[in-house]
């Protein structure tokens, strides 16, 4: 089982400590994130928390899952792996079909 969870729904007054406060009542906390916004530098309302243990990780979920911080209910549960994306940044990427697209004949740009 996995020790990093993510928090959401949170206030955007929540900062680094003391989100690791409200864990470190459960054990051990390794790490904790608040993810800030680049542009604006504000919270953008979520965050993550790595704690030493499993045991210790299920036990902060448990307590801490629907709890109201400054009016707003928080959401904790296992963080998910990233997924993996297309590329470095967005932009157009050609579909690597043959069939669709200009310039493949026809009228509408496909073989139909």
């Amino acid at each position: 089982m996995s020790t990093k969870i993510y928090v959401g729904n949170l206030p955007y007054s929540v900062d680094d400590e003391a989100l690791r406060s409200n864990f470190s009542e459960f054990g051990g906390v390794s790490s904790a994130k608040v993810m800030m916004d680049r542009d604006t530098g504000r919270s953008k309302g979520f965050g993550f928390v790595e704690m030493v243990s499993a045991d210790v990780a299920q036990a902060a979920i448990n307590g801490l899952n629907g709890m109201s911080v400054d009016g707003r209910s928080i959401v904790v549960n296992l963080a998910r792996p990233r997924e993996a994306t297309a590329g470095g940044g967005g932009g157009y990427r050609a579909s690597g079909r043959a069939d669709v697209g200009y310039g493949n004949g026809g009228f509408g740009g496909g073989r139909y």
